[in-house]
Parts: structure tokens; sequence; C-alpha cells
């Protein structure tokens, strides 16, 4: 029962990336591509997990905490560069 809505979940998970990256493809601005990317970072972070949780293995947890980290990172990145026009100080 619990992996029928894993695999649901998974479903619903890959259609916000779909819809991300449709974002992330037409946005207007660069503020609307930026939180597209974060969003979709956040959802292939799900995605991981629940794959994790499906075949029942641990690797998968760690993919995902690594991609918050560099998602994080490059949404920080991403964002000065829109303020400033510039990334180093």
């Amino acid at each position: 029962m619990i992996q029928i809505a894993i695999i649901a979940g998974m479903h619903l998970v890959g259609i916000a990336m779909l819809l991300s990256l449709w974002r992330l493809l037409r946005g207007p601005t660069a503020p609307d591509r930026i939180l597209a990317l974060d969003t979709l970072y956040v959802s292939s972070i799900a995605q991981l997990i629940l794959f994790g949780m499906l075949m029942n293995t641990e690797i998968y947890f760690e993919a995902a905490l690594i991609i918050a980290m560099l998602g994080f990172v490059g949404t920080v990145v991403l964002s000065k560069y829109v303020i400033r026009r510039d990334i180093v100080e």
C-alpha cells in the first residue's frame, strides 16, 4: 500500500518538475527563472527521497543532501548576480 502512495507521489513530483522546467525556459524575467530553478532543486530532492524510500536504500538521501547544498549556494549566487550584476565583491 505504501509503495502505491510513493509511486503516486513520484508522479506528482515529476509533474511539478516539468512545470518548473517550463517556467525556467519561458520565464519572462530573471527572478522568475531563479525561482523556477530553486523549485526544480526542491522537486529533485523530493524525487530522490521518494525513490530512496521505494528502493529501501540510503544512498539517495545522501545525494539529496548534496543537491540541497549545491542548490542553496546556486540560488544565493544567482540572486546576488541579479541584484548587483557582480558576484565577487
